[in-house]
C-alpha cells in the first residue's frame, strides 16, 4: 500500500445542486483533498449528471484538485474540454475504450494524471498490460451511474489483486474506491489496499460533512469500525 495517507473525495454527485457553491465551499474548508466529478451521458450509464459547463462553475470556486471521472461512452472526444474544464485527474472506463492505451496517452499529453475505472464485473487482470502507464485505477463498488447503492463486497478481493499487481508493476499507482463508501468500511477497504475513498451521499447527506470528511480521513485500517 501507498505510504501516504489516503485520501478523501466527495462525490459532487451528491451535493445540493439547488445550493452547488455552498457544498464547493464546504469541501473546500474540510479535510476532503480532491473533488469528485462524475460525468454521465445517460448512454454509458443509465442516467446524466451535469456536463461540462457545470464543471466549470465547480473549477472556479474549487480550492483542490478536481477528480473527473467520465462515464461516458467516446471519453477521446471529450478529454481536451474535460481538461480545459479544470480537470486534474481524468479517468475513463475500461469498458468504453476500443484503444485505452492510446486514451491514457492522450490524457498525459494534456498534462493530467490518468485513470482506468473498473466496473464491478470487469477483472482487474485486464489492466495487466496497461498498468505501469496509468496513476490511478478507480474500482467500482456499485454499478456506476446512480449514487446510494449498496457496496459490492467482492470489492475487497479485487482491491487485494490489484495492489499485488500494482506491487509487481507500478508502486505508485493509487487505488480509488468509488460506492457505497462510509465509516463502516473504509478501515477495511484501506486495509486491503486502497489509498483513496470516494464518499458521496454519506458526507452530503450528513448531519454534518465537515465532521464526516474528518472521520473518514482520520481512519486508521488498523482498527475495526462497526
Amino acid at each position: 500500500m501507498s505510504s501516504q495517507k489516503h485520501l478523501i473525495a466527495p462525490s459532487i454527485l451528491a451535493a445540493d445542486f439547488a445550493d452547488l457553491k455552498k457544498d464547493i465551499q464546504m469541501v473546500n474548508e474540510s479535510e476532503a483533498d480532491w473533488f469528485h466529478i462524475d460525468i454521465m451521458d445517460g448512454v454509458f450509464v443509465p442516467n446524466i449528471s451535469f456536463g461540462f459547463p457545470v464543471m466549470q462553475a465547480i473549477a472556479k470556486h474549487a480550492q483542490k484538485p478536481l477528480d473527473v471521472h467520465l462515464m461516458i461512452v467516446d471519453p477521446d472526444r471529450y478529454l481536451k474540454v474535460c481538461k480545459d474544464s479544470g480537470a486534474e485527474i481524468i479517468t475513463v472506463h475500461y469498458e468504453a475504450c476500443t484503444h485505452l492505451h492510446r486514451t491514457i496517452a492522450a490524457i498525459k499529453e494534456l498534462g493530467c494524471k490518468a485513470g482506468v475505472a473498473l466496473n464491478p464485473h470487469t477483472p482487474v487482470s485486464l489492466l495487466k498490460d496497461i498498468i505501469q502507464d496509468i496513476d490511478l485505477v478507480c474500482l467500482m463498488s456499485v454499478n456506476p451511474g446512480f449514487g446510494g447503492q449498496k457496496f459490492i463486497e467482492r470489492t475487497y478481493d479485487k482491491i487485494k489483486e490489484l495492489r499485488a499487481l500494482a506491487v509487481e508493476n507500478n508502486t505508485d499507482l493509487l487505488i480509488e474506491i468509488d460506492g457505497g463508501v462510509g465509516t463502516s468500511n473504509a478501515g477495511q477497504l484501506l486495509a486491503a489496499g486502497a489509498d483513496v475513498l470516494v464518499a458521496g451521499s454519506f458526507v452530503f447527506s450528513s448531519e454534518n460533512p465537515i465532521e464526516t470528511v474528518k472521520t473518514l480521513k482520520a481512519v486508521d485500517p488498523s482498527l475495526k469500525y462497526v
